[in-house]
């Protein structure tokens, strides 16, 4: 599949006629899709200007985004083959040529889309967003809000809470040789729901029963740590990622509300010995606990501390490294699973795909939810080439993944 770049812009907010004399290209109609999701994005980032603007610090010296309606990057591209060619697309590096490279620089702007249509017509949207805007669970100017806001004016105001925080305990960078395999992973509706059958049924007494989201993940913990092969003794943390829109209710967050409010639980260990020859329940039940103890008190207690200028006033920085490749013996599971992707509409319905870019670090695994529309769950797992065949395995027999390591 050769991506062929046809134009790299900045789209600048479009604040209509108000104010000024009205807009030439309101008269007329526009002449092919890219057209129409440039207006688009132009308008919805009227609506949401930090994602035009860019990183810096505010006159108290504080970083800050500042709002200088620089544009977002739109780029257009065609594909020499047909969407049929290459679906299912695979999580490899040839997903990176469908979305833009951000770059590193400070100038650089905070989000990248880019719209490749294939030779059958089908297209396919790719974006980059800084995480410092956002975490990526709602809408983005490029999503759906871009074709809604051609058509309506109405916006949801929101705040912005501080930048979530990552499980401290440190990764590594890949050894020269290691090579790290993305693995895609369906489970049906059918294997979800035996997952949670499982993992609520005697002994495990539980009050209510655990969410499809926490069995898989600790499914998907007991799977990855069986395929490494560990000494039984060694210790593997799970890290799961809780949305705090779900979490804060007093107040709660404002409908619609797209900036960060996901912290990481407090990692659930165990040892691998233990995890892998324990029954489900048993890793459920751990994901569970570090997953309820980040409540609403967490949160708010969070967003106190970050709000009190300790930050500033004792230099701390984000301890997430980007170098940091590789996770083993730990795993970190992001759920995408409520994110509207599915309800998006550029005109012409629905997406029938999506997934999470090609992210090659070992061990930080995404679970969203299927194209196939059956309530199926995918899960992009990044492994040691070396592991892939043993987890495949693993996380389709129940059996294999109770087997003692």
């Amino acid at each position: 599949m050769k991506i062929t770049v046809l134009s790299s812009k900045a789209i600048k907010p479009s604040y209509g006629g108000s104010g000024g004399a009205p807009f030439a290209a309101t008269d007329s109609i526009p002449l092919t899709v890219f057209d129409k999701l440039t207006a688009g994005l132009a308008r919805a980032l009227a609506e949401y200007r930090e994602w035009a603007g860019h990183l810096g610090f505010d006159a108290a010296g504080r970083r800050a985004i500042l709002l200088t309606d620089a544009g977002a990057r739109f780029v257009e591209a065609t594909a020499d083959v047909s969407l049929d060619a290459v679906m299912p697309i695979e999580p490899t590096p040839a997903v990176l040529n469908l979305h833009p490279n951000a770059g590193g620089g400070a100038d650089n702007e905070l989000l990248l889309v880019q719209v490749t249509q294939f030779a059958c017509g089908a297209i396919a949207v790719g974006q980059t967003m800084h995480h410092a805007v956002a975490d990526g669970r709602r809408r983005t100017p490029s999503s759906p809000a871009s074709h809604h806001l051609s058509r309506s004016s109405t916006a949801a105001s929101f705040i912005k809470p501080p930048r979530g925080e990552k499980n401290n305990k440190p990764g590594r960078r890949r050894a020269a040789g290691e090579e790290i395999v993305v693995k895609r992973v369906r489970f049906s509706r059918e294997f979800v729901a035996e997952l949670r059958s499982r993992a609520s049924s005697p002994p495990a007494a539980v009050a209510r029963p655990y969410s499809a989201f926490q069995c898989v993940a600790a499914h998907l913990w007991r799977s990855v740590t069986k395929a490494r092969r560990p000494d039984a003794r060694a210790v593997t943390t799970l890290s799961v990622a809780v949305d705090g829109r779900v979490r804060m209710r007093r107040p709660s967050l404002p409908e619609g509300y797209t900036g960060n409010a996901v912290l990481w639980a407090r990692p659930a260990a165990a040892a691998a010995g233990e995890l892998v020859s324990r029954p489900l329940a048993f890793a459920v039940e751990l994901v569970s606990r570090a997953a309820a103890r980040v409540d609403e008190g967490y949160f708010r207690s969070f967003v106190d501390f970050a709000s009190s200028g300790a930050v500033e006033e004792e230099g701390l920085v984000p301890a997430a490294d980007a170098a940091e490749t590789v996770y083993c013996l730990d795993v970190e599971v992001d759920s995408l699973l409520h994110a509207p992707f599915y309800d998006m509409d550029f005109g012409g319905g629905p997406p029938f795909f999506f997934m999470p870019s090609y992210l090659p670090v070992e061990g930080s695994v995404f679970v969203v939810r299927s194209f196939a529309g059956d309530r199926s769950v995918d899960a992009y797992v990044p492994l040691f080439g070396r592991d892939v065949d043993a987890f495949h395995k693993c996380c389709y027999s129940l059996e294999m993944a109770d087997a003692r390591l």
